[in-house]
């Protein structure tokens, strides 16, 4: 009998003595959101629902902490007044009540620049919650989740879906290839115009964006624009970058994770590269829904990523579970292992860096899972 046959009846038996609750697979899940949708959840993550200005704690010895919430709450303060021009403002200028004011001329945004670790999401989120509009008026959103939108309602509607709201949070500003940033500087441009407020987060200043990665000049032009609709404001403390990459909790037996599985209500089980094979065919704008009714994510045979395409799905995945505060349990390879020593020294790696710090995280959070 082949020895995978084996383990997979030998962990049927397991399960088949636990009588708690049998475990969804994600596998099994397609879902499906409604391009509509898409806008109305453009709101900050479950972690950092209940964030604020005044919960952030800087570092004393890091003086930049401390002038970023400065800085940023007299930004957010400052929107109160301010009235995008785009959709909600047509039918006054139709009829002659209010002018379009000129496009502004210096930065319309703030950018906060850093390591790991640094509490830049925080800052982020506290932004959108303490700018003085109502829900409908504000967006916050990953920048993949930013051209994932783009790419469900167009370009155009998306212009002027946008052109309504007080401000647009980009959290996760990386970018990846030139077409992005095409995208992404044209449509932050025609929002600035409509009078939208920019706030976004990265781990580089937006003068070095794709640096490294792309040498054309069309590149080069777009990220010269892009920098100017932001001013870049530095946050220090500990770069994860320069502590290296953390160190996993050791994985756990294929046992110890189905018997998990099988004791917690809402936890899924799937084996590790079925899962990755799965992503492939849902679009990275789903991995959210696709998560959506999980508790705990339980994982067997994991293996070091077998491609770049399969490690950036992954990343989007690890950055959805972690925003949703989803606990993951794993046997086979630790996390800090999920990625090649080329990966880890590309163009992505601190996409790379990052997804391990945080499955690495939720791995933790999944101690109490088992049974000690």
């Amino acid at each position: 009998m082949p020895g995978s046959v084996a383990r997979r009846i030998e962990l049927r038996t397991v399960s088949s003595s636990i009588a708690e609750v049998v475990p969804q697979s994600l596998c099994a899940l397609e879902p499906h959101v409604p391009a509509s949708s898409l806008v109305a959840e453009m709101v900050p993550p479950p972690r950092f629902d209940s964030v604020r200005f005044d919960t952030y704690n800087p570092d004393p010895d890091q003086p930049t902490q401390t002038e970023a919430v400065a800085v940023l709450s007299a930004f957010a303060a400052g929107l109160g007044g301010a009235t995008a021009t785009g959709a909600g403002s047509a039918k006054k200028r139709w009829f002659g009540g209010t002018k379009k004011p000129a496009a502004p001329t210096g930065p319309r945004g703030v950018y906060l620049d850093g390591g790991y670790g640094v509490g830049k999401t925080h800052l982020l989120a506290s932004v959108w919650h303490a700018t003085p509009a109502p829900r409908e008026l504000k967006a916050f959103g990953t920048f993949v989740e930013l051209t994932n939108l783009v790419g469900a309602l167009g370009f155009q509607q998306t212009v002027q879906t946008l052109s309504g709201h007080r401000l647009l949070c980009i959290d996760e500003f990386e970018l990846d290839d030139p077409g992005d940033t095409v995208l992404v500087s044209s449509l932050l441009r025609r929002l600035v115009e409509a009078g939208v407020a920019l706030a976004a987060t990265s781990n580089t200043l937006p003068g070095k964006l794709g640096e490294g990665r792309f040498a054309s000049a069309d590149f080069l032009r777009e990220i010269q624009g892009l920098s100017a609709h932001f001013r870049p404001l530095r946050i220090d403390g500990d770069d994860y970058r320069h502590r290296g990459l953390p160190e996993a909790p050791a994985p756990y037996s294929d046992e110890q994770v189905t018997k998990a599985a099988y004791a917690t209500e809402g936890a899924s089980l799937d084996d590790f590269p079925a899962l990755l094979a799965h992503l492939a065919k849902i679009h990275p704008s789903r991995y959210g829904a696709l998560t959506a009714s999980v508790s705990a994510v339980c994982l067997t045979d994991v293996a070091p990523v077998p491609d770049q395409s399969t490690a950036l799905r992954l990343v989007v995945l690890a950055d959805r579970l972690y925003d949703r505060e989803i606990p993951v349990l794993a046997s086979g390879l630790p996390f800090d292992r999920l990625f090649s020593e080329e990966m880890l020294n590309g163009g992505y790696r601190k996409k790379y860096f990052r997804a391990i710090s945080r499955l690495t995280a939720l791995a933790r959070d999944a101690k109490g899972l088992v049974a000690q």
